[in-house]
């Protein structure tokens, strides 16, 4: 039907102006730098993992892709940073297993400036690896039960055990295991997996634990010493490291993972446009390689089954957190 009468022109430009900018914005999609941040320091597992992984998608989009590390809170400040910024797909994070388990604690302490449920948009899990807990050399302990034990007979041993912040993955295993074991141990955070495991190879600091990629170097080299993995299974390039389960200690099993995640409300059309980059990403065989010779497994899932992983860990460790009041 033609529209004669200049406002009903104006108008009906107006809403089919209005239908197009999704779409629009899909098709010129990325006609821009992307931002990936890292919610740690650089030089640890997740900082590698975003690197690689962001190389790749330049070369595949066209459009430099740079990481931007804001290490603190566990993992945190990043991830509130992702959920204020523009649901356009121009800032994305790469983040891991501590995720959901810094947003279960800090939210129990009623200190999350995001909502975890409502603020963010799963793209891919981007690999598997493993999560392992580690010592100083000099720590007379082969294994984790094996520290409990030396914890418990000797009452006066000031051990402390570092974690990648309040809430992060090894804060939350660390005081679930001093309630399984009965032990005492002080948590000392820092802001990431690097800073961490200097304080250990100085001899600082007794125990830690991040994933596995962090420490597989200072691991092969007898730098530090594996006490236990926190996998389903020992690890195929290391055998030698027994599991939590094996060990004891059931509660502390915990699948490890990275993946990249957008803003809520991030269009559809750019949610699946990134997820096709990044699973070409850490399947492209230099990268896969690469990751292998680092410990992990690349995946590249669908967002659907990132969500799935993340809202199961949160909910395997709510009543943890909870019971142990971490803050």
């Amino acid at each position: 039907m033609r529209l004669k009468h200049p406002l009903k022109r104006v108008l009906a430009v107006a809403f089919t102006a209005a239908l197009l900018p999704l779409s629009a914005l899909a098709q010129s999609y990325p006609s821009k730098p992307i931002k990936m941040i890292v919610p740690f320091p650089a030089g640890g597992t997740t900082d590698i993992v975003a690197r690689l992984v962001a190389q790749k998608m330049s070369e595949s989009m066209g459009q430099p892709v740079t990481v931007d590390n804001r290490g603190g809170a566990g993992g945190n400040i990043g991830a509130d940073l992702l959920a204020k910024s523009p649901a356009d797909g121009y800032t994305i994070m790469m983040h891991n297993l501590s995720f959901p388990l810094a947003a279960v604690a800090q939210a129990l302490a009623n200190r999350l400036p995001f909502n975890v449920d409502t603020d963010f948009a799963g793209v891919s899990i981007a690999i598997y690896v493993p999560f392992i807990w580690t010592a100083s050399p000099s720590v007379p302990a082969k294994d984790l039960r094996e520290l409990a034990t030396l914890l418990k007979n000797n009452a006066n041993l000031q051990y402390n055990y570092g974690s990648t912040g309040p809430g992060s993955t090894m804060h939350v295993l660390g005081e679930a295991f001093k309630k399984d074991a009965n032990v005492n141990m002080t948590h000392i955070p820092f802001k990431g997996a690097a800073p961490l495991k200097q304080e250990m190879l100085a001899g600082r600091l007794q125990v830690g634990g991040d994933q596995l990629s962090s420490s597989l170097a200072e691991l092969k080299a007898g730098t530090l010493k594996a006490l236990a993995t926190t996998a389903s299974k020992r690890i195929a390039g290391l055998p030698e490291i027994p599991t939590v389960k094996e060990l004891g200690y059931p509660n502390l099993e915990l699948e490890g993972w990275n993946g990249v995640f957008a803003p809520a409300k991030t269009p559809k059309d750019i949610i699946d446009r990134l997820n096709k980059e990044v699973i070409a990403a850490v399947r492209h065989p230099d990268v896969a390689k690469r990751l292998a010779d680092l410990g992990a497994e690349a995946v590249g899932s669908s967002p659907a089954a990132q969500d799935a992983i993340l809202r199961k860990q949160m909910d395997q460790f709510r009543g943890i957190i909870r019971e142990m009041k971490i803050d």
